[in-house]
């Protein structure tokens, strides 16, 4: 499996990512990812992520998942996410984001890893 992009760079509303250059928030997985539209699964910072938005994740074959709740851990996660996620035994880390980008930069050389970040509040 090709690894998951590592994330070179995180600011408030800015991040860098390997091979995918600039952006403010984003889904990554194994072999890529690309910009995160909360509009396209009508994500808001409350429920927050929905199970609509690791789908994509999961298809790209991550086993385990990064979540960031945002700088100021504002986005909350949908309870139907994580109970998605257990279901289908895939490991969990939820955190703030530039804990989570640690996370995920931590596990991407090694683990099937996919990750959602949002870089604001």
């Amino acid at each position: 499996m090709p690894p998951s992009p590592k994330i070179l760079h995180i600011a408030w509303g800015e991040m860098e990512v390997e091979n995918l250059g600039p952006g403010k928030d984003f889904k990554l997985f194994p072999g890529g990812g690309r910009e995160w539209d909360w509009s396209e699964t009508g994500t808001r910072h409350s429920p927050g992520i929905q199970p609509a938005d690791v789908e994509e994740l999961l298809a790209a074959g991550a086993t385990t998942v990064v979540l960031s709740r945002g700088m100021d851990l504002r986005l909350e996660v949908d309870p139907r996410t994580i109970a998605l996620l257990k279901q289908r035994e895939i490991a969990i880390h939820v955190a703030e984001t530039r804990e989570a980008v640690e996370i995920y930069n931590n596990l991407a050389a090694s683990t099937a890893v996919g990750g959602l970040f949002h870089s604001t509040c």
